[in-house]
């Protein structure tokens, strides 16, 4: 067991020379001081020196087992050799030209497994921030209507037009961008409101979709389409019930909305399926792809939709420069080589077995454990204060927690929110996984036996400002 101090020195100097060049540079020391004399251990943070298949070092020469996973990004692994001489290949024989023959060839491998194989058309884009913009537009255009429906908590961008459409951004001073934007409440597994059960609150929610906002907020004529993420990613990685999937297809069926998946993390083997949407027994009318399209090398998104929705749609105009460029398009057509011919949803719904049998004892046995999601390989642990402590403590646990298990190995997400996300790479090798998910363990019982003195603080320097 590693056990080190993070960050270690190279990784200090190098932050303390990047600091300053970036967004609240010149109130970070202030800050730091201020959580150090509230009591807080200065949370974990690395630099990334190299990074290798299921693995990271840091520049202070410490290795890490990846559950970060580049945000989700590399599902067959950092770095896959396969994917990057895929890559060289289509720089040295195309650079970067707009139309090539990869175009034509990822998106035809597309269509093929797309839910059903009902949504033979792509519309590439760069990253799935452009890709969930471009689902908006071209669903408006195709309805000639001007609002989209999206969630509480989601999460889709950080442009200008995918803030005002996602639930998890405050969208300070956006108010005039706001439009077309309507959010509906997601029926969230934990903290339900009102003592109601889980199935009530998703009635609730579903009612509050086809009946509040029609007569509330926006007519339903003028809504052109319903946009939900089938495993509620960067919000905590909430897991939607089949009976909220199912009851927005029949929404939208029923009054001519269209439904989209956004599936930029959920998609291509997240959830052990190909698509998550694929777990509720239900066909989007648009799929929005990113991530893991491009097996971590280099970036591709696009939305797929009907053949209709895109086949004969005048209005709509979107892509950009650098979509479906050879180098993407050449990754993903790599990366679904690479699935088909190693197993790796077979082998990813292996993981995710591991995970439901060591993963789903926790809650009942750690009191600091409030709630453990798990849809596939998508990874979830909510963390709460013990006792009587107040929920606004809950996040420190989360973080205390995620710092313990970087300083012992094993490399998690956990943002200003009480959860620990985790993704790892799909075809991860078993031994790797278990032993992974026993640093995470071993983590919380340490954070709970200790007490909130371990807690975080939202980054890393001492209090009296130096690194």
């Amino acid at each position: 067991m590693m056990d080190v101090k993070i960050p270690g020195p190279k990784a200090r100097a190098i932050l303390e020379r990047g600091i300053p060049l970036f967004q609240n540079g010149l109130i970070f020391n202030e800050e730091m001081q201020k959580a150090a004399r509230r009591g807080f251990r200065p949370a974990g943070q690395i630099m990334v020196d190299r990074a290798q298949g299921d693995y990271i070092w840091d520049v202070d020469g410490n290795k890490y087992i990846d559950l970060q996973n580049g945000w989700a990004t590399n599902p067959i692994g950092n770095a896959h050799p396969e994917v990057i001489e895929a890559v060289h290949e289509a720089h040295l024989r195309y650079g970067f030209h707009y139309d090539h023959p990869l175009r034509y060839d990822l998106a035809e491998k597309l269509a093929e497994i797309m839910p059903g194989q009902a949504l033979p058309r792509f519309n590439y884009e760069v990253s799935g921030t452009e890709a969930a913009e471009s689902a908006y537009y071209m669903a408006m255009c195709y309805k000639k209507r001007p609002h989209v429906i999206t969630f509480s908590s989601s999460f889709h961008g950080n442009s200008i037009g995918t803030k005002v459409f996602s639930g998890m951004n405050e969208g300070k001073y956006l108010q005039a961008w706001r439009g077309g934007a309507v959010q509906a409440p997601y029926p969230h597994s934990d903290h339900i409101p009102a003592g109601m059960s889980q199935e009530q609150y998703t009635d609730y929610c579903l009612h509050y979709l086809e009946h509040h906002i029609p007569k509330y907020i926006a007519a339903k004529e003028t809504i052109a389409a319903v946009m939900i993420e089938p495993g509620l990613a960067e919000g905590g990685n909430w897991i939607p019930t089949k009976a909220f999937l199912k009851g927005i297809r029949d929404i939208c069926d029923r009054n001519d909305w269209l439904m989209i998946a956004d599936e930029v993390l959920t998609g291509l083997g997240r959830t052990t399926k190909m698509w998550a949407i694929e777990h509720y027994d239900v066909v989007p009318d648009l799929l929005v792809v990113g991530k893991n399209l491009s097996g971590g090398i280099e970036a591709c998104a696009g939305v797929a939709a009907r053949d209709d929705i895109l086949g004969n749609n005048p209005d709509f105009s979107a892509s950009s420069t650098f979509a479906g460029t050879p180098g993407g398009c050449a990754a993903g057509l790599k990366t679904l080589e690479i699935y088909k011919r190693d197993n790796v949803l077979a082998h990813s719904e292996k993981l995710a077995q591991i995970a439901r049998d060591i993963m789903g004892q926790w809650a009942s046995k750690y009191e600091i454990v409030r709630q453990v999601r798990m849809s596939g390989l998508l990874l979830g642990v909510s963390f709460q204060a013990p006792g009587d402590k107040p929920d606004d403590e809950n996040w420190w646990y989360a973080r205390a927690v995620r710092s313990e298990m970087l300083s012992n190995g094993a490399w998690a997400i956990s943002d200003r929110e009480e959860n620990i996300r985790m993704y790892p790479a799909l075809n991860m090798a078993e031994d790797t996984f278990k032993e992974a998910l026993s640093i995470v363990e071993n983590a919380i019982e340490k954070i709970e036996r200790e007490g909130q003195d371990t807690g975080d603080s939202p980054a890393w320097p001492t209090g009296d400002g130096g690194f």
